[in-house]
C-alpha cells in the first residue's frame, strides 16, 4: 500500500492530533476507573479536614489549669476527710510501766491537776514553742489588773483594725471595754486585743512588758509575749505553763464568765455584731468548760486550753493541746483526754470519785 506524503506541517498537525486524542482517552478511562487525577485534590482536603479536628480537640491550657487545680482541690479534700476520721479514734501506748496511756498526735499536750498542780499525764508538756491566740488569756489578766470602767466607749483606730486577719471591728468603730474584752475572749478577735492594750493604763508598749513581769509572778518560765493578740509566732509558752494560766484565770469570773459563753452581740453605733466561740467544746456544750481559749498560726498548730470539770460536780483538770493538726484535731485531742481521765481519775487523782460518765464524744 502507497501512503500518501505529507508535507512537514501536514506532519506536525497530525502528530499533534493523535497525541491529544491518546491523553483525552486516558483521562476518560482514569475517570471511569475512579483513579484519576482529580481524586488527589479530594484525599488532600480530607486529609487537611482530619488535622484541622485533631488540633481543635485539644483542651486548652486554661481547662487542663482547671482540671489541674480541681484535682489538687479533691485531693486535699480527701486528705482532711482522712485527718478527721483519724482524730476521732483515740490512740494509746504502753508506757515504761506497761500501762495504757494516751498517744496523742499534737506536738505537746498535758492533763494537768489544778488543784495539786499535780502533772497527771504529759507528752512534750515543757516544749516551748508558739501558741498564738492562747496570747489573749494574758492580755484580759493585765487589762483588768486596774479594775477598769468596762463600760468606757472606745474608738477603733486604724492601727488596731490593720492587718488584724481575724477581726469584727473596723476603724472609727465606737465600743465598750466589755465589749472588746468579750470579742477578745469569746471571737478571738485581734484588733480587739491591740485595742484594750492600747486603752489601757499601760499603752501599747508597756502593755506587752507588763504581759512578761506578769508572767514572771506567775512562775511562767517557758513563757514570753511579743505582742497582745498572739499573731506574732514570737509568742511563745509550753502545755505546762497554759495549764498553770488557764487554771489561774478560772479564778476570775470577769474572765472565766466571758470564756463560758457560745454567743455574745456587740453594738457598735447602728452596728449589731454577732459572734461566737471559737471553743467548739464551748458551742457543743457537752463538757463542762470552767474556762477555755482556742489558737491558731501557722507556726502554732491548731492550740486549745481548756479547764475541765468532770460530770456531777466531780474534780476539775486542765488539758491543753498545742500543735495539733487541724482544727477539729484538737478538740478532739482534748475529748479523748479527759475520756481519758474520767476512766482512770480514781486512780490518778488517789481518792474514790462518785460515778461519772466520760465526756460524750462529738457528732
Amino acid at each position: 500500500m502507497i501512503f500518501p506524503r505529507f508535507s512537514k506541517t501536514s506532519r506536525f498537525w497530525c502528530v499533534l492530533t493523535a497525541l491529544m486524542y491518546v491523553g483525552l482517552s486516558a483521562d476518560m478511562a482514569a475517570a471511569q476507573a475512579g483513579t484519576g487525577t482529580r481524586a488527589a485534590p479530594q484525599k488532600t482536603t480530607a486529609k487537611k479536614t482530619i488535622t484541622r479536628k485533631s488540633t481543635n480537640s485539644r483542651p486548652s491550657t486554661s481547662s487542663t489549669s482547671a482540671a489541674r487545680r480541681s484535682r489538687a482541690r479533691a485531693s486535699r479534700a480527701a486528705a482532711q476527710a482522712r485527718a478527721l476520721r483519724e482524730a476521732q479514734e483515740p490512740r494509746f501506748r504502753l508506757d515504761e510501766s506497761g500501762a495504757l496511756v494516751p498517744d496523742v498526735r499534737a506536738e505537746a499536750a498535758i492533763i494537768y491537776n489544778s488543784e495539786t498542780g499535780q502533772v497527771l499525764w504529759e507528752s512534750n508538756a515543757q516544749d516551748q514553742r508558739s501558741i498564738a491566740s492562747i496570747t489573749k488569756v494574758m492580755t484580759a489578766v493585765v487589762f483588768l489588773e486596774d479594775s477598769p470602767n468596762l463600760s468606757d466607749e472606745v474608738v477603733i483606730e486604724a492601727t488596731d483594725a490593720r492587718a488584724a486577719s481575724t477581726t469584727y471591728i473596723r476603724r472609727g468603730y465606737r465600743v465598750t471595754k466589755g465589749d472588746l474584752l468579750h470579742l477578745t475572749l469569746i471571737a478571738s478577735d485581734n484588733a480587739a486585743a491591740r485595742a484594750l492594750a492600747r486603752v489601757s493604763s499601760h499603752g501599747s508598749e508597756a502593755f506587752i512588758e507588763r504581759m512578761n513581769a506578769k508572767a514572771a509572778e506567775l512562775g511562767l518560765t517557758a513563757t514570753h509575749y511579743a505582742d497582745p493578740s498572739g499573731l506574732l509566732s514570737a509568742n511563745v509558752s509550753s502545755a505546762y505553763d497554759m495549764a498553770k494560766l488557764i487554771t489561774y484565770v478560772s479564778g476570775d469570773e470577769r474572765i472565766a464568765g466571758i470564756m463560758q459563753k457560745q454567743n455574745y452581740t456587740v453594738t457598735a453605733g447602728r452596728r449589731v455584731i454577732n459572734i461566737h466561740s471559737t471553743n467548739q467544746l464551748v458551742m457543743k456544750g457537752d463538757v463542762d468548760v470552767q474556762a477555755g481559749k482556742t489558737g491558731f498560726i501557722r507556726n502554732s498548730g491548731y492550740c486549745l486550753a481548756t479547764l475541765l470539770r468532770l460530770p456531777q460536780g466531780g474534780p476539775q483538770v486542765a488539758v491543753v493541746v498545742l500543735g495539733a493538726k487541724s482544727n477539729a484535731g484538737r478538740f478532739w485531742e482534748t475529748r479523748h483526754l479527759f475520756n481519758w481521765f474520767a476512766s482512770k481519775a480514781e486512780d490518778l487523782l488517789g481518792t474514790p470519785l462518785q460515778a461519772a460518765a466520760p465526756a460524750a464524744a462529738a457528732n
